[in-house]
């Protein structure tokens, strides 16, 4: 597994690539001291997993999470105890409080491993494209709605609606909103798996639970749990055919 550390404070990136170094397991490809340097790096490296520090100078590791498309594993590195329930409240991997146990790390890695070899089994069930970078059912985001944050997979993901200059994000009994436009989502989404239905909408393949006619040639679409979405009259035909109706 490829591993990039993420913190301010050089002697604490020494102390845990020292440390995972006892993992044979574990490559370290990178580290990076500050949030523009790190999106850099992630972007360029694609690890598995980042080890990042919570409290930086200008940019905290919850801003990076933010500014990343597609988020890899997360674990949480800090000396701050204050964080760690915000920490697990967005779900991270894992949380490790500096200074950082060796036995406690090697708890960390046993369960990245595992989660790693689950994703590679889904993610053999799935055709990809080593030049494809659109966003699969596969992947995480990371969403911030005001002092609340998760880590969510797309598969999770039944609808994104426009709301002005931002998108309201539908998953579970969640409703958070994020600071992006849906055309800039609709081209990183993958298209077999999402469908824009409208200027406002787009919806999770996977979650059309019914599809009826509605005005104007146009279909509304139910979604399981009950949302109702109605497909634009341009959009209808080729909805049809993805759904092969």
């Amino acid at each position: 597994m490829q591993a990039l550390v993420i913190d301010d404070e050089r002697l604490a990136r020494k102390e845990l690539i020292s440390l995972l170094s006892q993992f044979e397991q574990v490559e370290v490809v990178g580290e990076a001291n500050n949030v523009d340097d790190a999106k850099e790096k992630i972007e360029a490296l694609s690890p598995d997993v980042v080890f990042l520090d919570i409290q930086m100078p200008e940019k905290t590791g919850f801003d990076l999470l933010e500014e990343l498309d597609n988020v890899p594993y997360v674990i949480f590195t800090t000396a701050y105890d204050e964080y760690a329930i915000k920490a697990f409240q967005v779900n991270a991997l894992d949380y490790l409080l500096k200074p950082i146990e060796p036995k406690r790390l090697a708890e960390t890695i046993e369960r990245l491993q595992k989660k790693l070899q689950e994703n590679v089994e889904k993610a053999s069930q799935e055709e990809s494209s080593s030049t494809d970078k659109k966003l699969t059912l596969n992947d995480q985001v990371f969403v911030k709605d005001g002092d609340r944050c998760w880590f969510v997979r797309l598969s999770n993901v039944r609808l994104f609606e426009s709301d002005g200059n931002y998108i309201k994000v539908y998953f579970d009994n969640f409703k958070p909103m994020i600071h992006k436009s849906l055309n800039a989502l609709d081209e990183r989404l993958d298209e077999k798996s999402f469908f824009r239905a409208s200027r406002k909408h787009i919806i999770n393949l996977s979650w059309v639970e019914g599809i009826e006619p509605w005005f104007n040639g146009g279909l509304v679409v139910t979604l399981r749990g009950g949302d109702r979405i109605e497909v634009s009259r341009r959009q209808a035909a080729r909805f049809k055919d993805m759904m092969s109706l």
